[in-house]
């Protein structure tokens, strides 16, 4: 084993989840997948007369479909410097403009957009951290804007506490993160005590690792590039088998879920 696979081995033990899996070359790291995104966008209907603020735009694929639709503005931002130098060298000739900075505090001007948009990153949120970057979003939003999150929620609503506590805790074990899911209905009434009204929502399976979704997500060819990492990568696939196995373990209790809530 060379010192490159080495430290590659050493990271992919103790990476988060996510990071782990876009080393491997998974690129949609949402929980409903790009179907679930399409038609959250399908729904907004962004247009040339939006201006539109993405939080934590990671890989880009969101950024790209937006970007397709023409908007007036569309703003990224990212606390992780890295994810802003990337997708500004690949984005900036479509118009596209990032900002390093906290979704919970952008430094971006008040009531200047008509979209905000946030997918897989609440759910790895505290509670207050969750209420602040929601807080943003409002202000950042004119009246009437657009508020549109694809997240990992909990089934069913009434969930017990002592199933929730132990997915907290198997989640947080082997993704490396904190995860702190809601309910469908503590999400819709987290957005509602924030100033929104929610006009849309959509449950869907929580498939990111299976077969199906992977290959709906990434293509063929993004499938087979994934899998022969992670027969080439022994920590990797452990790591992704555990993820897997927890994911279906826990299947009838998890899914993704998206909101498009308007400002009031």
């Amino acid at each position: 084993m060379n010192a490159h696979t080495a430290q590659f081995e050493l990271d992919a033990a103790r990476m988060p989840g996510h990071w782990l899996l876009a080393s491997l070359g998974k690129k949609v790291l949402r929980p409903g997948g790009i179907e679930l995104t399409h038609d959250m966008i399908g729904q907004l209907r962004p247009g040339p007369r939006d201006d539109i603020v993405e939080f934590a735009p990671g890989m880009g694929a969101t950024a790209r479909k937006l970007l397709a639709a023409g908007p007036r503005s569309y703003t990224g931002v990212d606390r992780d410097a890295s994810v802003v130098e990337r997708l500004s060298a690949a984005l900036a000739e479509q118009g596209a403009r990032f900002h390093a900075a906290s979704a919970e505090q952008t430094g971006l001007p008040g009531e200047s957009a008509s979209i905000v948009i946030g997918e897989a990153m609440l759910s790895m949120q505290t509670k207050e951290q969750k209420e602040r970057i929601g807080a943003e979003a409002h202000r950042l939003l004119k009246a009437g804007g657009r508020y549109a999150i694809h997240e990992l929620a909990l089934l069913p609503d009434d969930i017990a506490d002592s199933t929730r506590r132990e997915i907290e805790r198997e989640m947080s074990m082997n993704i490396h993160v904190g995860v702190r899911p809601l309910t469908a209905g503590e999400w819709r009434a987290f957005l509602e005590k924030l100033g929104f009204t929610v006009e849309w929502r959509k449950l869907s399976p929580m498939h990111l690792l299976e077969p199906g979704r992977v290959l709906a997500d990434e293509g063929l060819g993004g499938m087979l590039t994934i899998l022969a990492n992670v027969i080439r990568k022994p920590d990797a696939r452990r790591r992704v088998l555990a993820m897997r196995s927890m994911f279906k373990r826990y299947a009838s209790h998890l899914s993704a879920v998206a909101f498009i809530a308007t400002k009031r």
